[in-house]
């Protein structure tokens, strides 16, 4: 039998583009997807898919045993508005998750981990502009302190046992495939589909709140290329910075009406303003392009446009 790919977690935001795109580098076949529920049915349907607990050790075992798993993408996790809500069960996924996966490569039963992180383990006391690789790092968010703790967890894991693990910090994510899951960056998402559907959007974070965003295919790009990337290229075994763009919500905005002159937003910052201003607004990876060659390919121009052509297909609009 030939090593295979688990992704736990298939179903989310990246999960599911991530699912796609390791199908056509490694096969079909080669890469089973999982998740706790069946939601998404395109990708349940698209190829070999389980469903899994991401808290149940002995399930995960048993799925990388059966399938020869050899190496496991970690995405589940309880995003940070939504971990805000729920801080405890926040806490047992994201970490209990991790824990596993992490054992599991430590006793040799799968050979590599990738386990994504967040610009989440910045706080208000990490420098806003140009945050480097190795800074403060004092979250005031549930999901943030859990990716803060798995970051040395991860590190240690390697210096102590010699797991594999990669990891790099996500900025926001924006896709037109599958909607956001509860982040404080979702706005970026869900603006231009209502600029599709209604013409005008409310966003939840103020006018000038500049944070690091990237457009699906280049965080898909960096996961698959810390992946592929030979051990001696990692130097970092905590997480690394990642960065392609910074932006406002009127920035955004503004970029929309360039191609939908009509477009209107307006503002009503709520609870998750707060989290936004703890985190910073532009991100030095200077050691992930150094050491894996990482480089960004979408702008905010070329991303609204190809975010809008997407979704007029979608809604037929």
């Amino acid at each position: 039998m030939s090593s295979k790919i688990l992704i736990i977690g298939a179903c989310g935001q990246i999960g599911t583009e991530l699912t796609t795109k390791l199908r056509e580098i490694h096969g079909v076949n080669n890469v089973i997807a999982s998740d706790i529920n069946t939601r998404n049915l395109d990708l349940v349907n698209a190829g070999p898919f389980v469903i899994l607990d991401a808290k149940n050790f002995n399930a995960i075992k048993d799925c990388c045993i059966n399938h020869n798993i050899d190496t496991v993408y970690l995405m589940a996790a309880l995003l940070s508005a939504t971990g805000e809500k729920y801080p405890m069960e926040a806490w047992d996924l994201n970490m209990n998750s991790l824990f596993h996966v992490l054992n599991l490569a430590k006793d040799r039963q799968i050979k590599k981990i990738f386990w994504p992180s967040s610009i989440a383990v910045f706080g208000p006391t990490t420098p806003r502009e140009n945050t480097p690789q190795h800074t403060v790092c004092e979250p005031t968010t549930v999901y943030g302190i859990t990716k803060q703790v798995g970051e040395r967890w991860c590190e240690y894991y390697h210096d102590i046992y010699g797991v594999d693990v990669r990891s790099i910090r996500y900025p926001g994510i924006i896709s037109h495939k599958a909607m956001p899951g509860g982040g404080t960056t979702d706005y970026a998402v869900e603006i231009y589909h209502q600029a599709i559907k209604e013409g005008k959007y409310e966003s939840f974070l103020s006018e000038n709140t500049k944070l690091p965003m990237m457009f699906m295919d280049d965080a898909i790009k960096a996961t698959t290329t810390i992946m592929a990337a030979s051990k001696d290229q990692i130097k970092i075994r905590s997480s690394y910075n990642l960065s392609a763009i910074s932006f406002t919500p009127n920035d955004i905005a503004n970029s929309i009406k360039e191609e939908m002159p009509e477009f209107k937003i307006s503002y009503k910052p709520d609870f998750r303003q707060a989290i936004a201003d703890s985190w910073p607004s532009s991100i030095d990876d200077t050691a992930a392009r150094k050491d894996w060659n990482w480089s960004h390919d979408f702008d905010l121009k070329k991303m609204t446009q190809e975010m809008l052509i997407q979704l007029k297909k979608k809604y037929k609009a």
